[in-house]
């Protein structure tokens, strides 16, 4: 089934991005720069400001277009990682400073020899109180 030719008036769907292969995206990409240079072209030659909601339109489809592509390439990356121990920083959860520098549960619960003596010959004592 082929698919109509992508429409710079209208705004892309990503959904519709996400199902394109590879090349096709790459295609695309190409096409959306090519129309967005005929289009200022078109407004440097003096169209008027009607092209100014197409180029704004464009713009927007090629960031999108970008954006999958981005996307796409870093499930690929991620895929490739998934189960091994060191994971590249940029493929890290990101978090915040704080809890990336916090603690693991495991240390915080751990005692040191001295605390371990300590607790072992001077446990807290209980008293029963009539």
């Amino acid at each position: 089934m082929r698919q109509p030719p992508l429409c710079s008036a209208t705004k892309v769907k990503v959904s519709a991005l996400h199902e394109k292969s590879q090349a096709e995206l790459t295609q695309s990409l190409d096409q959306y720069k090519r129309e967005l240079l005929d289009l200022k072209v078109q407004q440097v030659a003096g169209a008027g400001a009607s092209k100014g909601s197409k180029i704004r339109d464009v713009r927007k489809n090629i960031s999108r277009v970008l954006t999958v592509i981005t996307r796409k390439n870093r499930d690929s990356v991620i895929a490739q990682y998934a189960g091994k121990k060191h994971i590249p920083k940029d493929l890290r959860a990101k978090k915040t400073r704080a809890i990336r520098r916090a603690l693991t549960k495991h240390e915080s619960t751990r005692r040191t020899v001295r605390q371990q003596k300590k607790d072992a010959h001077f446990a807290v004592r209980q008293y029963a109180i009539k």
